[in-house]
C-alpha cells in the first residue's frame, strides 16, 4: 500500500493539465434568443415607462388612470414578449414583473 501523495483537490488549477471544458457551451442561437429577449422587454418597458411619466404629469385624473392602465398592458406585453422569445409558457409570475412600473406611477399620481 503506497500513498502517491495527499489527494487531488478538482477546485484548483493543476499546472501542465487542460483547463476544463464548459458541460454546455451556449450555441449562438442560445445567445441570440437571450439577446433578442432582453431587448425586447427592456424596449417595451421604457415605453411602459414612459407613459407612466405622461401619466404623471397629466391634469386630468382620467387621463392618469387610462395612461396607466395602458402602461400596464405595455408592462405585460413586454414581459409575454420575452418569454415567448424563449418558448416557455405565458401563465408565469414574471408577468407580474411588467406592473412594476405602473405600481410606482400609481404611487406618484396618488
Amino acid at each position: 500500500m503506497s500513498n502517491a501523495g495527499p489527494p487531488v483537490r478538482r477546485h484548483l488549477m493543476t499546472p501542465g493539465s487542460r483547463r476544463p471544458q464548459n458541460r454546455e457551451p451556449m450555441s449562438t442561437g442560445r445567445v441570440q434568443r437571450w439577446v433578442l429577449a432582453s431587448l425586447a422587454a427592456t424596449t417595451i418597458m421604457h415605453m411602459s415607462a414612459g407613459l407612466v411619466v405622461a401619466a404623471v404629469f397629466s391634469e386630468r385624473a382620467s387621463a392618469r388612470v387610462g395612461l396607466l392602465v395602458i402602461a400596464t398592458a405595455f408592462g405585460v406585453l413586454a414581459m409575454a414578449a420575452a418569454l415567448t422569445i424563449h418558448q416557455k409558457g405565458l401563465i408565469s409570475p414574471w408577468l407580474a414583473l411588467g406592473t412594476v412600473p405602473s405600481l410606482i406611477g400609481v404611487w406618484f399620481v396618488l
